[in-house]
């Protein structure tokens, strides 16, 4: 990249290039596997500066990368050669605890929403890890352990401010640009950079009965079993998660334990925090080996299974979408589940049903919304010796269980597994008609590096 191109016209922000203080902090994303060198990297201030990048990266034919939280598994918020466009200056939020909305910068973390929300006892469904980013988790969907209650971060997205492949700054929503609103909503990063969020909030928390129960492996089938069975009858103000993991070496952990595979079940109920123990009476039954739910803020939910989830780690994930969970289907899971390869690897069973499952298909870009779980299968290790063997185990395991999938996936959850597996997740009309909204909100394919949606017709963008 020559001196000329590194001057980007109207951009009041700070540029990064290789070598520069502050450009290999600036470039790291969660997922470990990840060393990308952006060409540049745009730290932008306001949504004018993230207009004056895009127009520089049309201008001098760069591929942009889009920078929230960098929390995506396919770091694909950093890209070889690309103008990495950082949103994580665009911090503002400002909630209306009247009208329970909030208007919230693309830059923000979950972690930092929430705080600002829940000082009037009102959230939106946002990301388990508190240093997600809000925009990718809200452009993919957006789930969370309030979603039966609440429905998808993206079922509350009532407009958001766009800065175009173009360069321009729209608006959409239900009344201007709607097709625009409709793709954004599940469509991921395709259609182009969202600077500002208006959500719809609820009233949660700010106290809410949560926490885990914990059981031990040996007893992972039948609490699989019970759990499903319970899950499917619940009431919505019922959030939970099943997850497969390893037991920290930590004093709260009784010794005997410390190091070794468990379940879990995450709880989080929205009815009157008393209520709790009584809503979630089935699963105290089979008496946990420790009981770690009482009455709690929400954002400590919502943290809950962050100290497993750091930055730097190398992950590999994937995902599936299941109409039911057999009792086979269940023995397979929990055969490979609880015999990890790696202590830091957690595979998560999330329900559907309740909000979710009341929107209709069609009402935008996201659909499966009728299927009955939703499986994460999450790699995580530290040592890069290791990286074949634990994405061989997550394939096993993934694998072993497509006989029950539906074939789609949430995409928020899936690595770089090509354009048949995002074309399977939408359906062929529905991926047909956001290649026309591709084509029509960005023909040149400028923001590929996402799971990528190409123009019509349907050919695959280089990578």
């Amino acid at each position: 990249m020559s001196e000329a191109t590194l001057a980007i016209t109207d951009f009041t922000g700070t540029l990064l290039r290789s070598g520069d203080t502050g450009y290999d902090e600036a470039r790291r994303v969660f997922n470990g596997l990840i060393d990308s060198k952006p060409a540049l990297i745009a730290r932008c201030t306001s949504t004018s500066d993230v207009a004056a990048a895009v127009r520089h990266a049309r201008e001098n034919n760069l591929t942009v990368s889009v920078y929230g939280g960098g929390h995506g598994v396919t770091g694909a918020a950093v890209a070889e050669g690309s103008l990495c466009v950082d949103l994580r200056g665009l911090k503002s939020v400002d909630v209306d605890p009247d009208s329970r909305t909030v208007r919230a910068g693309g830059g923000l973390t979950w972690g930092e929403l929430d705080a600002a929300t829940q000082e009037h006892g009102l959230a939106v469904t946002g990301g388990r890890v508190p240093s997600t980013g809000i925009a990718g988790l809200a452009l993919g969907s957006g789930s969370g352990w309030i979603e039966r209650k609440c429905g998808f971060t993206c079922d509350n997205l009532l407009a958001a401010e766009v800065v175009t492949a173009d360069g321009n700054v729209v608006t959409a929503s239900e009344t201007d640009n709607a097709d625009l609103f409709w793709g954004l909503r599940g469509g991921g990063g395709n259609f182009g950079i969202v600077t500002q969020f208006t959500f719809q909030l609820h009233e949660v928390g700010p106290m809410v009965w949560g926490g885990m129960l914990i059981y031990p492996p040996q007893r992972a089938a039948e609490v699989a079993r019970a759990y499903r069975d319970f899950v499917l009858t619940a009431p919505d103000e019922v959030g939970s998660g099943l997850a497969f993991v390893t037991a920290p070496d930590a004093e709260f952990v009784p010794e005997p334990a410390r190091g070794h595979p468990m379940v879990g079940i995450i709880c989080c109920y929205l009815g009157r925090p008393e209520d709790g123990p009584t809503a979630y009476a089935p699963l105290l039954a089979l008496e946990p080996a420790m009981v770690m739910a009482d009455v709690m803020p929400y954002a400590a939910v919502q943290g809950l299974i962050e100290p497993g989830n750091q930055k730097g780690f190398m992950n590999y994930w994937t995902a599936d979408f299941y109409d039911e969970l057999p009792d086979e289907a269940i023995d397979t899971l929990v055969e490979i589940a609880t015999q990890p390869v790696s202590a830091m690897t957690q595979i998560i069973v999330v329900p559907g049903g309740g909000a979710i499952a009341r929107v209709d298909d069609d009402a935008m870009a996201l659909g499966s919304r009728q299927a009955a779980f939703n499986l994460h299968f999450l790699g995580m290790w530290a040592d890069p010796a290791e990286t074949q063997r634990n994405i061989d185990y997550i394939r096993n395991l993934a694998g072993s269980l497509k006989p029950w999938s539906t074939g789609a996936a949430y995409l928020n959850f899936l690595g770089d597994e090509g354009i048949s597996r995002i074309e399977a997740s939408f359906g062929p009309a529905k991926f047909a008609r956001l290649q026309e909204l591709k084509s029509k909100w960005d023909p040149t394919n400028l923001f590929r590096h996402n799971q990528n949606i190409p123009p019509a017709p349907n050919i695959p963008a280089p990578r």
